[in-house]
């Protein structure tokens, strides 16, 4: 499969460089996706009849049978739209069927997706699915960044996740969090917060996971001490009782979880 690549700069001013997601790639998400989608609207519609039914025995309950099938409608628009536009925002640019090929949506700058831009890209597939996808298909494969029109309005590039599992070797801090058994799990962050860090916040992070190693234990615990007291308020986490030890464990899982979010191939 061939990867185009695009390079994109942060308003920060760091050089980042993407793999274009290929046609092919993302045609399979959408595919899941769909299939996924038309499995929870036939419950949703079985269930919807059942209603129906049930209600159309119960005396003077017939008129409350529009309202159900209004209600029924709506369910399955928000349903059809809300599941790419929800899971995107919450799910670092991913829906089920891009995380299975390993795929995400990102912002032209190389920050996270944004909910108006999800909004976006995803209410232009009224246009770029007519007829049959054909749009969408057609532009995604001539545009030179892979664009459907969804994606020119949003200003968003769908690109490969470098951190899709692969045979990759560990690296230092990967082996030292391994080691002490600390997993994204082991400590619970509110997405909210999460979404309160920024580019610089995750240099700060990816510095301190760098050189954890290579620090002596009294650089190290001044160090920890600093990182926490700029990063925990942002993601509402108490410091002041903990000790050096739960701090740096507190650190590397934050890392973990950043790490899903930020990290590219620079």
């Amino acid at each position: 499969m061939d990867k185009e690549k695009v390079g994109v700069k942060t308003p920060e001013y760091i050089s980042l460089q993407f793999q274009l997601a290929g046609l092919g790639s993302r045609t399979v998400a959408f595919i899941i996706d769909n299939v996924i989608l038309s499995i929870a609207m036939v419950i949703i519609l079985l269930v919807s009849f059942l209603l129906v039914f049930a209600v159309s025995e119960i005396p003077f309950m017939e008129d409350a049978i529009p309202y159900l099938l209004v209600f029924m409608i709506i369910g399955l628009f928000l349903l059809n739209y809300g599941y790419f536009v929800i899971l995107e925002f919450f799910w670092g640019g991913k829906t089920i069927g891009k995380k299975i090929m390993g795929i995400r949506v990102i912002q032209e700058n190389g920050q996270s997706i944004t909910f108006l831009a999800s909004f976006i890209r995803n209410l232009l597939l009224i246009i770029d699915s007519l007829p049959y996808y054909l749009v969408g298909l057609l532009m995604i494969f001539f545009h030179p960044k892979k664009k459907r029109l969804g994606d020119l309005l949003a200003g968003t590039i769908v690109v490969y996740d470098e951190n899709a599992p692969s045979k990759k070797k560990q690296s230092t801090i990967e082996k030292e969090i391994h080691d002490r058994g600390l997993t994204k799990e082991s400590l619970s962050l509110d997405t909210w917060n999460l979404k309160s860090i920024d580019m610089q916040d995750w240099n700060l992070i990816r510095t301190y996971a760098n050189r954890f190693k290579q620090l002596d234990v009294k650089d190290r615990i001044e160090l920890t001490d600093q990182v926490a007291q700029i990063i925990f308020p942002k993601l509402g986490l108490e410091w002041e009782y903990k000790d050096s030890q739960e701090l740096e464990n507190m650190l590397l899982i934050v890392y973990l979880h950043l790490k899903d979010e930020w990290e590219y191939e620079i």
